[in-house]
């Protein structure tokens, strides 16, 4: 009876690790993000001993096909195979570790009901996280990009072109964060900032992931529209992103 229980307790999924604690002498909590069951918080036992199977598996950033068992308060890992291994590639870069750390941050604020589906959310860590170990294009821009989708997946996608507020159609020269991107000179609030034409066109590439735009972009501007993606995150979240902080913005 006690393995027929296990057994109908066991379960499947994807998840890419958002962070992890230690527990005890040799474990383990693992804090995922699944394809298929949203953020989840596990248990992986012994991961910390030399002779773990599966225990660099297990480190943030890292994707695998996982075997879990359902528990009252956690699950618990039970096998892990690696399908993304970009925890070293990154882990051995600061600039790149630091993006990735602000990348899962955001994930687990957006994803912080558990059970909840998070596929998309899921889909598009996964890629950003993928791109940045592979280098494709510059962290900072990988970051923007993933932020602004990630929010855009979660309700609160940005408008760069028509007013965010009325809809009149752009372009505009001020953007409001709580208003939801840029906004007409009627609707602009006191005290908005008027971003550079060039920044608000790399917002939008962003957005769209037209990385042609996006890389040919200046450093100015991309400074630029790290802060206004960082304000526009921080007025949705409703909190600091702490990870945020670190990132070297070249």
């Amino acid at each position: 009876m006690v393995q027929q229980s296990f057994a109908a307790r066991s379960y499947r999924d994807d998840g890419v690790v958002l962070r992890t604690h230690k527990l005890g002498e040799a474990d383990r909590i693992i804090t995922l993000l699944t394809k298929h069951h949203g953020q989840i918080r596990a248990v992986a036992k012994g991961v910390r001993r030399t002779s773990s199977k599966f225990g660099a598996r297990l480190e943030p950033f890292m994707v695998a096909d996982l075997q879990l068992v359902s528990g009252k308060t956690l699950d618990i890992v039970t096998q892990a195979v690696a399908k993304g291994a970009y925890g070293s590639n990154i882990a051995a870069d600061y600039g790149r570790y630091t993006v990735a750390a602000a990348m899962t941050e955001t994930a687990e604020k957006l994803t912080d009901v558990d059970g909840e589906a998070g596929t998309a959310q899921y889909n598009l860590l996964v890629g950003a996280l993928a791109s940045l170990s592979r280098g494709d294009h510059a962290p900072g821009l990988i970051l923007d990009s993933y932020l602004l989708r990630a929010l855009a997946t979660g309700g609160w996608a940005p408008s760069f072109t028509a007013c965010a507020r009325c809809g009149r159609p752009g372009p505009h020269t001020a953007f409001s964060a709580p208003l939801g991107g840029m906004v007409c000179a009627d609707c602009r609030p006191p005290g908005s900032p008027a971003p550079a034409a060039e920044t608000v066109m790399l917002l939008g590439a962003l957005l769209t992931g037209d990385w042609t735009t996006a890389d040919g972009s200046e450093v100015l501007h991309r400074r630029e529209a790290a802060g206004l993606v960082a304000a526009y995150l921080q007025w949705h979240l409703e909190r600091v992103l702490k990870s945020l902080k670190h990132v070297e913005r070249g």
